[in-house]
């Protein structure tokens, strides 16, 4: 059976009555309301009172209790520009008292608020330059941040399931203030670049027997060469091992992350954002080797209505855990790629479907979350009508043979 979710903000759902009805008008399994999220200009064109929320920086929509944060380094922003505090606990009463399951979408390391306030704990390349979006999970203040941060976004609230988004190292590739980088970079460039420098993983490449000073410079040599139309890779003795090192960071903090979410939420699933791509970074981070046994489902990046997408699901399936397929009908998704895309995640081995983004799309865009469905409807006719063929075949000839009419 194939599940179909859909995205939303807290302030999508709060201050909305007609909401809930269009979930329903959908025939959605679930919603997954943002519980953290960083800074974002989000528009809302259904909403009755707004069109836009400038969200200025990385939030925690939860109260913030000084208790649970009582002695770190790191600690969450409050949501200014609501009305509430609690921006995640109301929308999930709200959708919990209409009947309508709720999933707590947690955003981890993804803070520029943080990363400018401490620089030390940020994603850090080769040529020294940081990443302040980026928190670095070698450094325990960020493991601790992203545990606590978890479990308070699920403090008291039942929710179904937990999707969690940037649990791992974010890299180069963000959609930052007026961005103005996109093709200055090779994808191997972009690679290298996305190798953290910081003093946290440059402590691990030590414990693995590596100069941080060849390394760094291996790297810069790297991203030069690409520049100029050349390759002139680290050896692949090298690149294993700085793999290796940030996937054991990132499988440090997962499994600090998933031992909170599950004392906080005991009965709550866990969806991991991810990559099958090994050096990935991002809100999808790669598949390690523990990822597929620690967590219930793989979500991953379905947005180009291409082959590629078919591809990324074929690899995460082979993990043995269910597919999630993120897919957006924002632009630049055309309307009629639509239905060959869900059959291709379908036979890729998708079995669940998370929707972008019910509060960020106009009316006209919604319908295309019910035409999402039809693909899989029409498939199951197909085949109901196939083994009622092969049925009938099967009595005809079993007539036949008996020399009955």
């Amino acid at each position: 059976m194939v599940t179909f979710a859909g995205h939303a903000y807290p302030w999508d759902v709060l201050g909305d009555p007609g909401f809930v009805d269009r979930v329903g008008d959908l025939g959605l399994d679930s919603v997954t309301v943002a519980a953290s999220y960083h800074s974002a200009r989000a528009a809302t064109p259904l909403h009755p009172r707004r069109q836009l929320v400038d969200a200025r920086h990385a939030a925690l929509y939860r109260p913030v209790r000084a208790q649970a944060w009582a002695g770190q380094l790191l600690t969450p922003g409050v949501p200014t520009w609501l009305d509430t505090t609690d921006g995640f606990g109301e929308s999930a009463r709200v959708l919990s008292d209409a009947g309508i399951p709720v999933n707590a979408w947690i955003v981890l390391t993804h803070s520029t608020r943080l990363g400018e306030a401490h620089p030390q704990v940020a994603v850090r390349n080769c040529f020294g330059e940081s990443y302040p979006y980026a928190l670095c999970p070698s450094h325990e203040a960020v493991r601790q941040y992203a545990a606590t941060l978890a479990s308070e976004a699920v403090h008291d609230t039942p929710v179904a399931s937990v999707s969690l988004e940037a649990c791992g190292q974010l890299g180069l590739t963000h959609l930052g203030h007026h961005e103005k980088t996109d093709g200055a970079w090779t994808p191997q460039a972009t690679r290298w670049l996305s190798v953290c420098c910081c003093t946290g993983c440059q402590a691990g490449w030590r414990d693995r027997g590596l100069d941080p000073d060849a390394v760094t410079a291996t790297l810069r040599a790297a991203v030069r060469a690409e520049a100029v139309g050349e390759s002139a890779p680290p050896s692949d003795e090298l690149a294993t091992a700085l793999l290796a090192n940030r996937h054991a960071a990132t499988d440090r903090l997962r499994g600090e992350v998933l031992a909170a979410v599950r004392t906080a939420a005991p009965t709550a699933s866990v969806t991991l954002h991810a990559n099958p791509d090994p050096w990935a970074t991002g809100p999808s981070v790669g598949i390690t080797d523990r990822t597929a046994a620690e967590v219930d489902a793989i979500l991953v990046p379905a947005w180009p209505t291409t082959g590629e997408s078919a591809d990324t699901v074929a690899k995460a399936a082979e993990h043995g855990r269910p597919v999630d397929a993120y897919v957006t009908v924002l632009p630049p998704t055309r309307h009629d790629a639509i239905a060959g895309h869900i059959r291709g995640l379908v036979e890729a081995g998708a079995t669940r479907f998370s929707l972008y983004h019910l509060g960020l799309a106009p009316a006209w865009r919604q319908n295309w979350f019910s035409e999402l469905r039809r693909p899989l409807y029409d498939r199951r006719e197909h085949r109901r009508r196939h083994r009622k063929s092969r049925q009938g075949g099967s009595r005809v000839r079993r007539a036949v043979g008996d020399g009955t009419t």
